[in-house]
């Protein structure tokens, strides 16, 4: 462990605290089929040479450097060599769409933008030409082009060597003005009008968050760590920032779709993820043991019971019978261990956040031997506002605040938060920030988290509901559903439309079908029906819907596009409580109303997918 400093204020702090004893492979890729190490020496030289590189491209205090690409080597070098120039980075998800990339560098005033591959600099060309500020493009992976703004990685950091020869004081000049209150990113959420709102975070607010982070979780030098989410995630940076801090050895995870086999290879005590991870987890191996006959089905079935009725008891800390406990050391012979060796054997504990983690998967994970943390915050407060520990898993709530946080809750149940984590505000957003940060008569400011919760006579917190209208899926991303209903209606065939997927696996829509046109439609091809219900029944009927939903949302992003439709064949109304008297959708519910035909929606959509 590298000697600890006296005082960590900024992220320039903590790195320099990570760099300040050698390990060869504190960074480790896979390319090629083979891994390669990154040493803390290296990565401290070529972080110099990009912060130098940057200052010499213009780049001074304050202004934001975007960062679009997958989770590597050189998405981290550029993140602190960013940070270390004093300027704030703007991180992008590498899938987002080419008019939300645009919209972001438009609103942050981004000059320079580093870029991954070939294939993502042409796919979001238009919005780099589009970006009036914008003056200079960092590719990670180099390649011929016309853009005169275009340079790649390595001539960055030969740039930087050449300044940092000139001037070889100036790069401890440019971390000292570095202070707390620095703006050190600025990350950009869906809101509910679509258009999302820069959140800016300074160093000050991370730093708490990861200090208060490190006295519960109990990383070290010793600790395996693989990454798998993106970077671009807050959660999944404050964790980067958290390993560093421990000095770690920390694996980049080739893509989430080989993090199962990741895991073998490089065998981690510990790994952050999102509920869909484990929600997938949890399926292939109950899908292997279905596949291996009729008894291992069983046995399978039988183990996972087990393993909640022990986890029940055990979570709490309650005596567990000789009886219960004979089970759960034979469902982990027979079955769980098998997970744990699929892996890589060595997993102490998971983290999960960015979505609700079911209370049965918490059960199920704590009692085949492979807790699961989970922990709650937004991207407001750095991130983290509350999380269990490996000592005190409350399955079923968030955790305790951390330490420095405060957590009250408001008369309506809205979750407030106070501390050194909350952001500064949205960019641009007075009256956003206005609504989000509300001072009371204490003095105090506190972030109106828009979840609704409860704290139990233990200090755990509880999340119960969503004040917000915003879907959050099981893989952590927001949806702002009204953007996406609003395009879908733009079609003639459509007459009312409610987006959900709070929670869920991907994003669906109940759609009630202009019934007059459908008519005309199938007059037209010829379709003949007895009645409203044969119609929607009608194959050809919801191949087109499927179709009008796919056109008007094309330009979505991925994780925002529909992947399954249900027809109903009334309309929503006033009166039945659908909808307000303004109109608007009452998708809570909706949702409930419908809850079995939205089952057996997702239910046949996810066969469909996992055959």
């Amino acid at each position: 462990m590298p000697p600890p400093e006296a005082r960590i204020d900024t992220l320039v702090d903590l790195f320099r605290r990570t760099v300040s004893a050698e390990k060869a492979n504190l960074l480790n890729y896979k390319r090629a089929g083979a891994w390669h190490a990154v040493s803390a020496r290296e990565l401290d030289q070529k972080t110099r040479a990009t912060a130098m590189g940057l200052y010499a491209l213009g780049v001074r205090a304050g202004d934001r450097v975007a960062l679009l690409a997958e989770n590597s080597p050189e998405w981290t070098i550029a993140d602190l060599g960013t940070l270390n120039c004093g300027a704030a980075d703007v991180p992008i998800y590498a899938t987002q769409s080419p008019r939300q990339v645009a919209y972001i560098l438009d609103d942050a005033g981004v000059e320079v933008i580093f870029v991954s591959t070939r294939e993502q600099y042409q796919r979001v060309r238009e919005a780099l030409d589009a970006a009036l500020r914008l003056r200079s493009i960092i590719l990670f992976e180099p390649f011929e082009t016309d853009d005169r703004r275009v340079m790649s990685f390595d001539q960055l950091l030969e740039r930087g060597r050449a300044a940092d020869a000139d001037e070889p004081n100036l790069y401890a000049t440019l971390r000292a003005s570095v202070a707390s209150d620095s703006l050190a990113t600025l990350i950009y959420t869906s809101g509910t009008t679509g258009e999302p709102k820069g959140v800016m975070l300074t160093h000050g607010n991370i730093v708490s968050n990861v200090l208060a982070s490190a006295g519960i979780l109990p990383f070290d030098s010793e600790s395996v760590v693989l990454s798998s989410l993106p970077l671009s995630h807050i959660f999944e940076r404050s964790g980067f920032y958290l390993y560093l801090y421990g000095h770690a050895t920390i694996f980049y995870a080739e893509s989430i779709d080989l993090v199962g086999q990741n895991m073998r290879e490089v065998r981690p005590h510990f790994l952050t993820s999102v509920p869909r991870l484990f929600e997938k987890i949890h399926d292939r191996a109950m899908e292997r043991a279905e596949s291996n006959g009729r008894v291992q089905g069983a046995i399978a079935r039988w183990a996972v019971e087990v393993a909640k009725d022990w986890a029940e008891v055990a979570s709490r800390h309650g005596k567990v019978g000789l009886w219960l406990n004979l089970k759960r050391t034979l469902a982990v012979k027979l079955v769980f261990a098998r997970w744990r060796a699929s892996m890589g054997g060595r997993i102490r504990f998971f983290v999960s956040g960015g979505a609700p983690l079911s209370a049965d998967l918490a059960r199920i994970f704590y009692g085949a031997g492979l807790p699961i943390l989970q922990g709650y915050g937004l991207t407001e407060s750095s991130p983290v506002i509350s999380a269990n520990t490996p000592a005190e898993n409350r399955l079923g709530s968030v955790g305790r605040p951390l330490e420095g946080v405060s957590v009250r809750i408001a008369e309506d149940g809205e979750v407030l938060c106070s501390g050194p984590n909350i952001m500064r505000g949205y960019y641009n957003r007075p009256a956003e920030t206005a609504a989000a940060l509300q001072r009371d008569g204490d003095g105090r400011t506190w972030l109106h988290t828009g979840d609704i919760g409860h704290l139990d006579a233990d200090g755990f917190l509880f999340i119960t509901d969503r004040k917000k209208d915003l879907l959050k899926t099981s893989g952590g991303k927001y949806i702002a559903p009204q953007p996406i209903e609003n395009a879908i209606r733009q079609s003639r065939f459509v007459n009312q439309v409610v987006v959900i997927g709070d929670g869920r696996k991907f994003p669906a829509a109940l759609i009630v079908p202009n019934m007059d046109a459908l008519a005309s439609y199938a007059a037209l091809k010829g379709i003949a029906y007895t009645s409203p219900k044969e119609l929607l029944e009608e194959a050809r009927i919801v191949d087109l819907i499927d179709r009008q939903v796919a056109k008007y949302t094309a330009e979505l992003s991925q994780y925002e596009k529909i992947k399954a439709v249900t027809l109903l064949g009334r309309e929503l109304t006033v009166e039945n409580g659908e909808l307000t008297p303004t109109l608007k959708v009452r998708r809570r519910i909706v949702v409930e109303k419908y809850k079995d035909l939205i089952d057996r929606m997702y239910a046949a959509k996810e066969s469909v997918v996992s055959r």
